[in-house]
């Protein structure tokens, strides 16, 4: 059977790999921008990045309890 190329061992780690390696230049790149900061918090080294990330987890976070409130048992239109 012909497998999706995402499903692939090979494709998987490559993929890992190449958003390692953009995530790394992202970070890096901040050494070449000139921040200008609101807060302090905001001129540490990597805190876009860091801020991104969490909100990120927050977002899968809440979609998921989301998910768990509003969802309906399968014969919810079968009444």
């Amino acid at each position: 059977m012909n497998q999706n190329w995402f499903y692939r061992k090979s494709s998987i780690k490559k993929l890992w790999i190449s958003a390692i390696i953009i995530l790394v230049l992202t970070i890096l790149a901040e050494i070449f921008v000139t921040l200008h900061p609101h807060f302090e918090i905001e001129g540490l080294f990597g805190f876009h990045a860091f801020y991104g990330f969490l909100t990120c987890v927050a977002m899968v976070i809440f979609a998921k309890v989301l998910g768990y409130l509003i969802k309906r048992k399968d014969d919810y239109y079968d009444v």
